[in-house]
């Protein structure tokens, strides 16, 4: 979700635990707690509650963690209804906790304000998705569950082969191999339909296009970039994506202690990160400037992971440059004299 600064001053913060069915609010300062449906119901419930307990919601914070597809509705609640709130990544409210026992929604949505509370200072407003990104979103959703079904049966597959010594004929292996044609035809059926409705939104067609002009960058990832930078809007220059991927390298140091190499950070997106990685193996293989690149710095000692990394570093940053160009990446070896 795109973020914008808070400039207000808040005199109370709520935390609120979603989850499929409810949702639990906390009051921080107040120290009250009720639970309320997770439906546009619910929510009218709570902001009565609230407002019959605080009063003005202009000088309030909600928080809440990222959740996937149940804190969406309470996103667009929030936002038409032109109130403060903030959707934290769930790691981040885990590691203010430090060492806790016990577990309950009361306790959660408790954490939560507390987190929110604590840093309202530093607490950047969330602005939701746009619908045709979030239906882009439940699509890219449905084709990694379909991808996963057809890996998980290609092992299978290849666990029966094991023991079979005729193959020919076996319902198992038939059953198997019919279900992946057919979870095949339904991840054609995906893609062409989020390529469809890329194509009514002018500004995110032309940035898919831009995007995969880019050597090393396919369907997959570009509609990925798509989604995980809000069609280019959620991050001002190309290293703080880096950074959200966790390709960019921070200094280890602590006292006294020798300094250590730097090392990328294991917070991160992992699912970008890795996306990254194939294509910059991809890029390596097709782009002759990139496998010099990489061959020159593996041959200079550098670690093959780390010599990925900068290639890595080096399509995130081709690609927000013909985003911010507006003209398609054009590979200036082919033209040197």
């Amino acid at each position: 979700m795109k973020k914008v600064k808070a400039e207000k001053e808040f005199i109370e913060s709520v935390g609120i635990d979603v989850s499929k069915l409810t949702i639990d609010v906390y009051l921080y300062n107040a120290k009250l707690h009720r639970q309320f449906e997770n439906s546009e119901k619910g929510f009218e419930q709570m902001q009565q509650w609230i407002k019959g307990k605080v009063g003005s919601e202009s000088s309030i914070i909600y928080c809440f963690e990222h959740t996937g597809w149940y804190c969406i509705l309470l996103s667009h609640f929030l936002h038409n209804q032109s109130v403060h709130y903030c959707c934290i990544n769930p790691l981040e409210i885990k590691r203010s906790m430090g060492l806790k026992r016990g577990k309950t929604d009361k306790t959660d949505s408790y954490e939560i304000a507390r987190f929110a509370w604590l840093r309202k200072e530093e607490l950047e407003v969330s602005i939701p998705m746009p619908v045709k990104l979030i239906e882009l979103q439940r699509l890219m959703s449905l084709r990694e569950q379909f991808v996963k079904q057809s890996t998980a049966l290609k092992n299978l597959e290849k666990g029966m082969l094991v023991t079979l010594k005729n193959s020919k004929g076996d319902i198992g292996i038939k059953t198997i191999k019919q279900s992946l044609r057919q979870i095949e035809v339904h991840i054609k059926n995906v893609e062409k339909a989020m390529e469809e409705l890329i194509k009514t939104e002018p500004k995110m067609m032309k940035n898919f296009k831009l995007s995969k002009s880019v050597k090393g960058v396919g369907k997959v990832l570009a509609i990925q970039m798509l989604l995980h930078t809000h069609n280019y809007t959620r991050f001002g220059v190309w290293r703080e994506f880096s950074a959200y991927c966790g390709l960019v390298p921070y200094p280890f140091q602590s006292g006294t202690s020798i300094k250590g190499k730097n090392k990328t950070h294991s917070i991160c997106d992992v699912k970008m990160k890795s996306l990254l990685s194939m294509s910059a193996i991809s890029a390596i293989q097709h782009d002759a400037e990139l496998k010099t690149y990489y061959q020159k710095r593996v041959e200079e000692g550098k670690p093959k992971m780390v010599a990925l990394n900068i290639i890595r570093n080096k399509i995130v940053s081709r690609i927000f440059a013909t985003i911010k160009r507006g003209t398609p990446y054009v590979e200036l070896s082919l033209y040197a004299a």
